[in-house]
């Protein structure tokens, strides 16, 4: 099957979260938004009234006929049809669960940058971005690096997987926050790496992985930008 994903042609933002997880499968996929007419392609499809479960907004993955939204709905269909989720209903959930806290905390990054409104300019709310911010960086990100490192320390089968012995998609997803936050906060993730060695050791392993590393030398990653969910504004970075 060749998928189609749809997305904002240019930022990473939620939809590199499942084209981490195409191209660690080696699954064939469009990234529609970026060919030609690509984003009426998509604005088309998210207009359509006759489809029977609409997608509320982008990413969404047309597989054949079916049409997944969300992403962490996406990426517990592709986990469990490309081997990135376990076997058992338990695993698949413990998996799901954890993605799912990946998009809190995705929630919370977003709004150091746009604390009051997304329709809103990054100008326009700059003194409550840095309270935002500060408390994020003071309470937050401990909050739930601290987690994330847990999960790993208590894995049963080691702590190089989030779940069990085999990478699953929220091993990749795991890795593009720590990518996000080196790129929007370098200052204050580089002083609190030491305090999370499985996490970062995490990341570093999952950028080793030959389809991994070759996506992100590749075209098809679009870097990071001031577009996107991770943004990099020095004065926010303390």
């Amino acid at each position: 099957m060749r998928y189609e994903l749809y997305y904002w042609s240019s930022i990473q933002g939620r939809g590199e979260f499942v084209r981490l997880a195409l191209e660690e499968a080696g699954a064939p996929y469009v990234d529609v938004a970026r060919r030609k007419n690509g984003e009426g392609r998509m604005l088309a499809l998210l207009g359509d009234e006759a489809l029977a479960c609409p997608p509320f907004a982008p990413p969404f993955l047309k597989a054949g006929k079916r049409i997944i939204a969300q992403t962490a709905s996406i990426l517990l269909f592709l986990g469990v049809r490309h081997g990135l989720a376990p076997a058992s209903d338990t695993g698949r959930l413990w998996t799901h669960q954890l993605q799912l806290t990946i998009a809190d905390f995705l929630v919370e990054v977003h709004d150091t940058h746009h604390p009051i409104a997304a329709n809103l300019y990054y100008e326009d709310q700059r003194p409550e971005a840095k309270r935002r911010t500060a408390d994020f960086l003071g309470s937050r990100l401990p909050k739930y690096l601290d987690y994330f490192e847990r999960v790993l320390e208590s894995n049963p089968s080691g702590p190089t997987h989030l779940v069990a012995a085999r990478l699953t998609y929220a091993d990749l997803s795991l890795f593009q926050v720590v990518a996000g936050m080196k790129y929007a906060f370098p200052k204050a993730t580089a002083r609190t790496a030491r305090r999370y060695p499985h996490v970062m050791a995490l990341h570093a392993r999952v950028a080793t992985r030959p389809r991994i590393a070759a996506y992100l030398e590749s075209e098809r990653r679009i870097p990071f930008n001031q577009d996107g969910i991770f943004r990099n504004y020095p004065e926010l970075d303390r």
